[in-house]
């Protein structure tokens, strides 16, 4: 399975990051050259919702969906620049016997939110279980994404009014509900973002420059919370609790394992030792930003 990193050629730090990663669980990588927002501003008119970060991140996503739609394997793998992996990834990145029947997209990491997922996952081996991910459990950091619905995405993304990992894993969409989703079990890996980790260079900078699209959501949460709200909000969660449990699904916070400790989201600052890349690694797989 080929493993993409999205990099942008002025982040050299996270691209040494990402190798020192990718070393570590002994995987080889392929790296996909990021469109950059700041260097093509014309992609700005491409959305009068999105901001030209996101435009640019979806963008670079898409570029994975082609190498993946084109190619010979039945998988691929995507991650963003700011991974890091819990040491027990190796070997689940480098087999996909594992993988279901039925997958069009896994999804590696964790944000450290409550998702909800099926009550009984099935063991997959390696320390790992999958259960199907039914609920909104936003990021586009790390996931495994079939040839079909790479095929289908690009097929159904020829807009961008919805950031990438909405069109992923938000089940209110039918680009996401139109597919079959699993969550791996506990998180295989999870973004530097969530764990203030000094080995990488730049913050997000999708996180600095928030949409329209995100203002917005977060406008509309603002203006709902009133006392009425609050009580319509807590019992329609306690009515959503037990349609789950009939449903045999579980919402929960996915977990994440790291140095044998379990990492709640900021509370952990991680630095690594160097490690080379792995051998033949391909650390420079150019794509055309115009495919």
């Amino acid at each position: 399975m080929r493993c993409l990193v999205i990099n942008l050629d002025r982040s050299p730090g996270r691209l040494a990051h990402m190798t020192t990663e990718f070393a570590r669980i002994q995987v080889k990588f392929e790296r996909v050259s990021a469109v950059d927002g700041m260097k093509r501003p014309e992609i700005a008119a491409m959305s009068r919702i999105l901001s030209p970060t996101e435009i640019a991140c979806f963008l670079s996503h898409k570029a994975c969906w082609h190498i993946i739609a084109e190619g010979d394997e039945a998988y691929g793998a995507v991650f963003e620049d700011d991974t890091v992996f819990t040491p027990k990834a190796g070997p689940l990145l480098a087999d996909v016997g594992w993988i279901p029947a039925d997958a069009s997209i896994i999804k590696l990491e964790t944000v450290f939110k409550k998702a909800v997922i099926a009550m009984m996952p099935s063991h997959v081996g390696f320390s790992f279980s999958v259960a199907r991910l039914y609920g909104l459990h936003l990021g586009a950091g790390a996931y495994i994404i079939s040839r079909k619905a790479a095929r289908d995405l690009l097929q159904a993304t020829g807009d961008f009014n919805i950031p990438v990992d909405h069109v992923l894993f938000d089940p209110t969409l039918a680009t996401s509900s139109s597919e079959t989703i699993y969550q791996i079990l506990p998180a295989a890996c999870a973004q530097g973002l969530f764990l203030k980790d000094k080995s990488i260079e730049l913050a997000s900078q999708i996180e600095q420059d928030r949409s329209p699209y995100q203002m917005k959501r977060n406008l509309l949460k603002k203006r709902r919370k009133t006392p009425l709200t609050t009580v319509k909000t807590e019992a329609r969660r306690v009515g959503l609790q037990i349609a789950n449990i009939c449903r045999l699904r579980l919402e929960k916070t996915i977990p994440f394992h790291h140095h044998g400790a379990r990492v709640r989201r900021g509370m952990m600052v991680m630095e690594y030792p160097h490690h080379p890349a792995p051998p033949n690694a391909n650390t420079n797989l150019d794509v055309p930003s115009n495919r």
